[in-house]
This record gives C-alpha cells, sequence and structure tokens, in this order.
C-alpha cells in the first residue's frame, strides 16, 4: 500500500467521526431545546 494512500485512510477517519459526533450533538440540542421549552426535565 503506498503512503498516499494510506496518509488518506488515516485522515479520512476524523473527518467521518466529526460528522457523527455533530449528527448525534444536534440531535441532542434539539430535543434539549423542546424540552426546556415544554417544561419536562430532559432526562
Amino acid at each position: 500500500m503506498s503512503a498516499a494512500v494510506l496518509t488518506v485512510y488515516v485522515l479520512v477517519w476524523p473527518v467521518l467521526v466529526a460528522g457523527i459526533l455533530v449528527t448525534i450533538a444536534r440531535g441532542f440540542a434539539k430535543d434539549a431545546k423542546e424540552a426546556r421549552d415544554e417544561g419536562r426535565p430532559l432526562i
């Protein structure tokens, strides 16, 4: 395997993880806002 392919492979993982983390955080923030607006606990 060439160094360029390995470098791209290693650098793609943080981007994928960051994208998933942002998606989860956005969903959590949306749920937290809805709970706060309705006056109910988040948990």
